[in-house]
This record gives C-alpha cells, structure tokens and sequence, in this order.
C-alpha cells in the first residue's frame, strides 16, 4: 500500500487518475505572441496582487513543456487538464495568433505521443484586455465572443482532445471577480457581479452549441464547491448560510441542469440581471456529457447585517492549509454525492481540482510535503467512500502538477506535487508525487 492509502486497483476498472494546470499559471504569458489578459493589467494594479507579481514568465511552461509532460508520464498518471490562454490564441480578443495555435498543437501531440489523455478547459480566467476593455463577463456579447475563441481553438485541437470543459469555476469568474473584487477585474458591483454571474453560463451554453456543430463530444463544466457551515444556529446565521450556499454551490449547478436560479441568491441579485435573462435557459442547459467539481475547504458563515449578502466568515477549529483554508475531507463526499443527487444524476462525475497550499522546501535535493501526503489520502478515501455510495465518480485530478502562479497570493502559495524554484525555474518532483507513482505503479 502507498503512502497514499490507496491502489489503483481500488478504483473501478477505467479510474481517471490524472493532474491539472492553467494556461496563466505555468505558461509565461510574454512568450510566443500572447497578448495581455486582464489579470496582466489586475496585477499591475497596485494591491491586488502579492509583490505586484504576474505570470509573464510564470514556469516558462511554454518552453520547458516536454519536460513538464514528461513528469505527468512518469507518475503513471492517465490524463492531463490543461487550458488554453484565450489571450495567446486570439491576442486581440477577435484574431488568431498563429504562434499561440501552434503552440497547443504542440502540446497536445505531447501528450497523446506519451499515451496522456488530454482534458481541455476553454476558460481558466486569461480574458483578453481589448475584450475586458468592451465590458469582458458583463457585457452580453461576451457569449458570442467566446463562442468565436472556442471555434478557433477547438478546430485546431478538438480533434485529438478527449473531453473539454468550457468555463473553470464560473463562481470565481463572476462573483470573486466582481463582488468581492479579489481577482481580475477586482470590481466591487452587484449589477457587475449579477450580469457576469448570468453570462458566464450563457457563454457556457453558446460554446457547447458550437463544439456540437463541429461534431465534438464529451463536453463539460468545471464548478467549484466550498463548504458552507453556520456559525451557529441564529435565524439570521441561518439566513446568511443559505444565501452563502445558493451563490456558491447551487447558483451554476441549477441554471445549468434545472434551468433555474435559487431564491436565496435571486433575492438579492434578480434586479440587477439583464432584461430577458430567463430566455437564456435553453441556451445554457445545452446538454453535457460530464460534471466537474472543484473542491479544497469550507468556510463558518456568520451574518454580518449590512445590506444583502450579510455574509461573513470566522474562523474554523479545523486542521488548515498554508492558505489557512480548513482541510474537511468528508465534504469532498459529500458534495460528489449531492451534486449526482441533486442536479447531475447519472452523467459522470471528475473531481477536477483537489489539493492544497503546503510549507513547501527544498532539503538536500528533495521535499518532503507530508501534510499534502496525508491530503491527498484522506481525499482519495473519501472519493471512494462516495463511489461506494452509488456516486458516478469518473476521475480525479490533483490540483496542481507543479507550483506556480497562484493569483493575488503571487508565487507565494504552493500547490504542485512537483517544486518550482521560481528563480532557476528548476522542476523538483515532491515527496506526493513520489506516493503517488507508487500509488498507480
């Protein structure tokens, strides 16, 4: 048994087990014609961004990509998410980059000559800047133009892809970026945050539509959960719970496979959406083929009065992360088990980010993590724990290959299973990533 707890043969037969990046994170977005997103202007803004740092070299993934493939092959890892910088494969927003195209050609034909299974995501967070410029996520055209971007990317690649994501945690997209402002755009506007919570999906939708013109299956979305706990048992605890829970975990589940949007989150956010938003439904419940869940933590909820959402959080008694975000690996379980119940049913089901933030060193040439050791075991036991319930879970993929360009927290927070040193740029694979070759050997 590996230091992980856990076999390959105590999955079902055809487990996906796999890791994942973005584009933006590892890439080095000063390479090969990319032009700017709206997280190169975000980070160049004073405070929003650990040291000011940006990913205009990020790993350099896009030169050291061969050695990168290389590590995801020799951990005896099945499949690769990737995601393609928007920014790199049409600069401007509206033309393709050549360099950027050849680049993900590249790649792709890296991965199917090592035998990894390619999982593509349309949207990890790089907007272009001449889109951000025209509104980006609250401008409704948005749908079309990232309908466009998936035609131009998908005809290049789509061929040998094996499963595609459209957006990477809409919630992320929408509400962190333009409630709470902590990532780009960094607006602080509910009829900002209500609008790119609804377009987002519509894009969502306008982009299956189009990957099913061109005759191309398996697609998915990629929706992040995070538990949500009242503080206590006050009525208005109870209150901020719920509507903490419908905007998180229930706005993008619901629209995508109910057609609707929850009362909790509607009340404070129907008056900002845009006109006719309800005829959008059967664009954004274009049908998919497959879930992804993205999970890490929980969080207490507490009301802290004030206009709506009234949402606060306090700090939890349990063991946390280098992020100070609470480990509960249970609630990995449980989300897989409700989201199948709930809103997806039978279609299958891919944990497509787990891991977390360590202390991470290097010492004598290697790094010991054995708190993500122990992470990712107690999350793998509860993904089979939810199998063993009857969940369809198809895949899981650790959260991240290697240490890299973790948003406003700059390179500060590492999530690899392979070490980066950001100044030689040299790969170290960590004590995890060593488990789990043993795991899947």
């Amino acid at each position: 048994m590996s230091g992980l707890g856990f076999a390959r043969g105590d999955f079902p037969e055809g487990f996906v087990f796999g890791t994942a990046t973005s584009a933006y994170q590892i890439e080095g977005s000063s390479f090969g014609g990319c032009g700017p997103s709206h997280w190169d202007t975000f980070a160049a803004t004073a405070g929003n961004v650990v040291r000011a740092e940006d990913g205009a070299v990020a790993c350099d993934h896009y030169h050291r990509w061969e050695a990168d493939l290389d590590l995801i092959r020799d951990a005896g890892l099945d499949a690769y998410r990737f995601s393609m910088n928007w920014a790199r494969v049409m600069p401007d927003g509206v033309t393709p980059n050549a360099e950027g195209l050849d680049f993900y050609d590249r790649l792709v034909d890296g991965m199917v000559a090592r035998g990894i299974r390619p999982f593509a995501t349309l949207y990890h967070w790089d907007l272009p800047a001449a889109l951000a410029d025209k509104g980006g996520w609250t401008n409704r055209d948005v749908a079309g133009w990232f309908a466009d971007y998936t035609e131009t990317i998908m005809g290049r690649i789509g061929d040998r892809v094996e499963a595609t994501a459209t957006i990477n945690e809409p919630w992320c997209v929408a509400w962190l970026s333009h409630f709470w402002g902590a990532h780009a755009p960094g607006l602080r506007d509910i009829r900002a945050a209500a609008r790119a919570m609804h377009h987002v999906l519509l894009a969502h939708g306008r982009a299956v539509e189009a990957m099913r013109a061109m005759g191309l299956g398996n697609l998915g979305i990629v929706t992040n959960l995070e538990g949500s706990d009242p503080a206590d048992d006050r009525p208005e605890t109870l209150a901020a719970h719920a509507c903490n829970h419908a905007i998180y975990n229930e706005w993008f589940l619901s629209g995508v496979f109910r057609g609707e949007y929850p009362a909790a989150a509607l009340e404070g956010l129907e008056r900002h959406l845009p006109e006719g938003w309800q005829d959008d439904f059967p664009t954004i419940q274009a049908p998919v083929e497959w879930l992804g869940i993205n999970y890490y933590t929980r969080k207490r909820v507490v009301n802290v009065g004030g206009p709506w959402p009234q949402i606060g959080y306090v700090e939890g008694p349990l063991e946390k992360t280098a992020f100070d975000w609470e480990i509960d690996p249970d609630r990995l379980r449980h989300f897989i088990t409700w989201a199948a119940r709930e809103f997806s049913g039978d279609l299958p089901i891919h944990v497509t980010e787990n891991g977390m933030a360590g202390h991470d060193y290097l010492l004598d040439g290697a790094c010991p993590d054995p708190q993500r050791v122990k992470y990712l075991r107690d999350h793998f036991a509860a993904a089979r724990q939810a199998i063993a319930e009857g969940a369809p879970l198809a895949g899981y993929f650790i959260w991240s290959l290697m240490d890299n360009y973790e948003w406003a927290a700059g390179y500060e927070k590492r999530f690899g299973i392979v070490h980066v040193d950001f100044e030689t740029l040299e790969r170290t694979p960590k004590a995890s990533w060593h488990a789990l070759k043993n795991a899947l050997s």
